[in-house]
């Protein structure tokens, strides 16, 4: 059996690739158009779909925009960024679904429904740190502490092989490394710049198989 997952604040498909990986179809949601989105796309405000189509889906994905979290914030000073991660989690509750909302440190993520990956537990070389929180109880990989992995470039010049990156909207590792960094060799620098990386996503992805292989309906 072939599950559909949606995907919410689908930016460019980086966690969508995974969920692809893992064996799910997956549908795109996001307000602004993403050409460069490998799967089914549609252009809508994502919490207005999900209230009308989410139960139509076995299970949902969503990134809210991290921004107002993350520990950059400051970059952005003056300009005033949505908080989202509360009023989608109200909405999936709601509606009842296996659901997985992703997030940067400093965002309001339930804790004890919460897993933290980044980039080592599987192999890339980008640390990239970010939270999972579901209603379906998810294993998290044996956490690996950063110094066992080589050093990270420098900003203001191209990446050394193995080195690690890191990719934000003025990374200047803008060509193959980054992209070979994340797993990732479709997006734009703006996508890269908010992807996950795909194999973030696989990983729960096939948690979730599990989970819904099992006929199992009701969250905890």
């Amino acid at each position: 059996m072939t599950f559909r997952i949606l995907d919410l604040y689908c930016c460019e498909g980086g966690a969508a690739m995974g969920y692809h990986r893992a064996g799910f179809e997956i549908v795109g949601i996001d307000h602004a158009p993403r050409p460069r989105y490998p799967f089914p796309f549609i252009q809508a405000d994502a919490l207005d779909y999900v209230r009308r189509h989410g139960h139509e889906f076995d299970a949902i994905h969503a990134s809210p925009p991290c921004q107002a979290y993350s520990k950059n914030r400051h970059v952005w000073k003056g300009r005033k960024h949505p908080e989202l991660v509360e009023p989608t989690r109200d909405v999936l509750n709601a509606i009842g679904k296996p659901y997985v909302i992703e997030n940067v440190e400093g965002a309001p993520l339930i804790a004890d429904m919460t897993i933290w990956l980044k980039g080592t537990m599987f192999g890339l070389r980008v640390f990239r740190k970010r939270g999972f929180e579901s209603n379906v109880m998810l294993l998290q990989p044996k956490p690996i502490a950063n110094r066992h992995f080589g050093k990270a470039a420098k900003q203001g010049r191209p990446a050394a092989e193995g080195e690690f990156v890191t990719v934000t909207g003025h990374f200047n590792q803008a060509g193959g490394y980054a992209k070979r960094a994340m797993g990732i060799d479709w997006m734009t620098r703006y996508g890269m710049s908010q992807a996950l990386p795909p194999a973030y996503t696989e990983f729960i992805g096939a948690q979730l198989i599990a989970y819904l292989n099992l006929g199992v309906t009701e969250s905890i």
